[in-house]
Order: structure tokens, then C-alpha cells, then sequence
């Protein structure tokens, strides 16, 4: 469609312009004409130097017979810019009247007027200096010719005709160039939707890939990324959030704990509770998961989340104590997904919590966790979401989370 409306524009443009083109050209080329052959009877008339004896005469004779030719009125002048002659046929008489007046030929170079007065025909007048030589300019001017055409009707219909054939031609070749260059453009498209398709897949292969890694560290992970990830790019779509930014969104909230792959086993598996030590070592695990996806291209996006996941609403959080509207939004959506599928879920350590009990916690912690204007939104979904993640294993939380992934990266 953009093919053809950029074909149709370009013929829209290009055939005024050609007929615009080839009517001056046919307009140029009479003059050219009637100047050469003007030329010619006034050096036959001995009427180029008007500085003699005879110059009058002369003049006349020229006027008569140009007259009787290509112009229908001819004038001649001499150096001074005397009137010397003056010739019109009948129609050139009809014309002359009504003729625009000129001031005394001083002119050092040929020219001429296409002139369309109302109720009148097509007036073509044409001024030319005279000189001992046609070529050489910069001999003196010895005088001074100027014809009138009254354009036939059968040549302005010439004109039409042509011009008319040229602009047809232009808007056919504008067409068939749109025509020509569709089926190419249409390979070339389809070549690059699949090299970008094949490029987004491995792209998210590599997220999923660092997600399986991280699975490996911490059992409960692999599930745990899917789900949080599906709950944010919900409560995101009613947030209005599109395009690459509910990419970013999905890719932060399922890579959040990348950072846990540099964390030892010996704090992040320990059944009991960290001192404080470890859980100083524990909070890294942000700060390695912004090395890991900076400068990793596509997954830049991810970083807002990765980096920001543990801050809170009130500043409490860590490790740049951000608050309210200094955390990005991704981070604020992905922090009340986080907690409420951590508290829907079963752990090592803890069963899984009522829905409504799990929905005290986060409206106890609305204006110091969690960002008001998110809870908000989730409110009105908590109750669907809860019923669809109830006893999900990791294959279903993939599954939904594919879903959303096909809709968000146009898979």
C-alpha cells in the first residue's frame, strides 16, 4: 500500500510537472523558429544595419513579408529605437490593440512573452536585437525587430496533444517503476521479517537461557521468573506500557535475580536466617546483575529492573535508597509482582499464603513498598491472577509468560 500511494504521489507530482515542461518546450521551440526565420528574411531585406540611406525601405519590405509568415505582426526598429516599419496580418490587426505597452527597445539579448489575455487568443511576442551577426554578441546593436504570433488553433492543439502524450508517459513510467520495484521490495521485507524474527529468538533464548542458569543456582527461581514476569506485563498492558518498554519490562522481571549467579552457595542456598554479613554479600547480587545485562545490547532495556527491584516507594530500599517517582516505573510494577507472587508461593522455608491475606500485606505496605498508583491498577486483577497461578507448575507459568512474549515482541 505504501508501494502504490508512494507511486501514485510520485505520478500525481511528476506528470503536471512534464506537462508543464513540455508545453514551455513547445512554446520555446516556436519562438526559436519564428526568431531564426525572422533572421533570415531581415538579412534577405538588407534590414539588419538600419543606419543607411535605404534603412526605411528596407525595413518595410522585411516587415511586409515577415508579417505574411510566422508573425502577424512585425515591427522594426532602428539602433535608437525609432520605429522604422510596422506590417500585421487581419488577425495580428484583431490583436493589436489589446496588447500590453512596451517601453522603447533597449534590449541587449532575444526574449519573449506568452501572453493569455481574456476573451483572446494565445499571443506569443518576441523581441530580438539586431546585429551584423547572428552569433557574435558583442558586436553593436544596428536595430531592433519585434513580432507578434497569434497561436492557430490547430497548433495549440498540437501543443495539447503532445504534452498531453508526455504526461502520460511520465505517470505510466511513475506507475510501472512502483510496479517493478513491489515484488523486490516485498522479497527484500519478508527477508528482513525473518532474519529479525530469527534475531528476536535468540535473543530471548539467551534471556532464557540466563534464566535456566540462575534456575540452577536457586530451585525455586525457574518457576518464580516466569510467573513474575506474566504478572508485571499484566498490570503493565493496563498501565497503558507498549513496544520496547513492555520488553524491557519482561525481560528485567524475568532476569532480576541474574545477579544471584555470582553469589555463593553457601548463602544463597543456607536454609536459616543471613547475618548480617551475608546479607551484605546477598544485596551484590544487584549490583552483578547490572554488570551482567549492561552493554549486552537488547537486554540494556532489562537494567531498570535488575537494578532498581529492591528499592522502595518511601526510600528504604536498597542499594540507592530511590524513591517514589526516582525508581523507574518498570522497577515499581515489577516490586509488586515480585512480592505477591513471592507470598502466593510455596518455598523451602514457608507455605503459600491465602489471597487474602497476601492482599493485607501489600495494602498494609501501599505508600511505603509499593507505589499507590500500581496498586491501584492491580488491585481490580490480584483475584484472576491469584486463581490462574494456584498450584501452577513451571511449564504453565512458561506458558504464560510465551503468550505474553508473542503478543509484546510481535512473534
Amino acid at each position: 500500500m505504501r508501494i502504490a500511494g508512494v507511486s501514485i504521489l510520485l505520478a500525481s507530482i511528476a506528470s503536471p510537472v512534464s506537462w508543464f515542461v513540455a508545453r514551455e518546450s513547445a512554446e520555446e521551440s516556436i519562438v526559436s523558429l519564428a526568431i531564426e526565420e525572422s533572421g533570415r528574411l531581415l538579412h534577405h531585406h538588407n534590414a539588419i544595419d538600419l543606419s543607411g540611406p535605404g534603412a526605411a525601405e528596407h525595413a518595410t519590405d522585411a516587415a511586409r513579408t515577415i508579417s505574411g509568415g510566422l508573425f502577424d505582426i512585425a515591427e522594426i526598429y532602428d539602433a535608437k529605437g525609432i520605429k522604422l516599419a510596422e506590417a500585421m496580418t487581419k488577425e495580428g490587426e484583431a490583436v493589436e490593440s489589446s496588447l500590453p505597452k512596451h517601453r522603447m527597445p533597449n534590449y541587449t539579448a532575444a526574449s519573449y512573452e506568452s501572453l493569455k489575455l481574456p476573451g483572446m487568443p494565445w499571443v506569443l511576442r518576441v523581441f530580438v536585437p539586431l546585429r551584423n551577426s547572428a552569433t557574435d554578441t558583442s558586436l553593436p546593436i544596428t536595430g531592433y525587430f519585434e513580432g507578434i504570433r497569434v497561436v492557430p488553433e490547430w497548433q495549440m492543439e498540437q501543443i495539447f496533444t503532445s504534452s498531453l502524450a508526455v504526461a502520460v508517459m511520465v505517470c505510466f513510467a511513475s506507475l510501472l517503476c512502483g510496479a517493478a520495484i513491489y515484488p523486490v521490495v516485498i522479497h527484500l521485507s519478508a527477508d528482513n521479517e525473518r532474519k529479525a524474527r530469527e534475531v528476536l529468538d535468540s535473543h530471548i533464548s539467551m534471556m532464557e537461557a540466563l534464566g535456566r542458569a540462575i534456575a540452577k543456582r536457586d530451585s525455586d527461581t525457574g518457576a518464580h521468573n516466569y510467573r513474575v514476569a506474566w504478572i508485571a506485563a499484566r498490570i503493565a498492558e493496563r498501565m497503558g506500557l507498549k513496544g520496547s518498554a513492555m520488553q524491557a519490562l519482561i525481560a528485567g522481571s524475568f532476569l532480576h535475580d541474574v545477579g544471584k549467579i555470582g553469589i555463593p552457595d553457601a548463602i544463597l542456598l543456607k536454609p536459616g536466617k543471613l547475618d548480617d554479613a551475608e546479607l551484605s554479600t546477598m544485596r551484590t547480587h544487584v549490583e552483578q546483575g547490572e554488570t551482567i545485562v549492561t552493554g549486552m545490547g537488547w537486554l540494556d532495556g532489562a537494567n531498570a529492573v535488575v537494578a532498581a527491584h529492591h528499592e522502595k516507594w518511601d526510600g528504604t530500599g536498597y542499594p540507592r535508597r530511590l524513591k517514589e517517582q526516582a525508581i523507574p516505573l518498570a522497577a515499581r510494577i515489577f516490586s509488586v509482582a515480585d512480592v505477591f507472587d513471592a507470598l502466593c508461593s510455596k518455598r523451602p522455608y514457608k507455605e503459600p499464603m491465602g489471597f487474602e491475606a497476601v492482599m493485607a500485606i501489600l495494602e498494609k505496605d501501599t505508600g511505603s513498598h509499593f507505589d499507590p498508583s500500581v496498586m491501584d491498577v492491580f488491585r481490580p486483577l490480584a483475584l484472576a491472577v491469584f486463581n490462574r497461578l494456584a498450584n501452577s507448575s513451571e511449564s504453565d507459568g512458561r506458558q504464560l509468560l510465551e503468550e505474553r512474549v508473542r503478543q509484546h515482541f510481535e512473534m
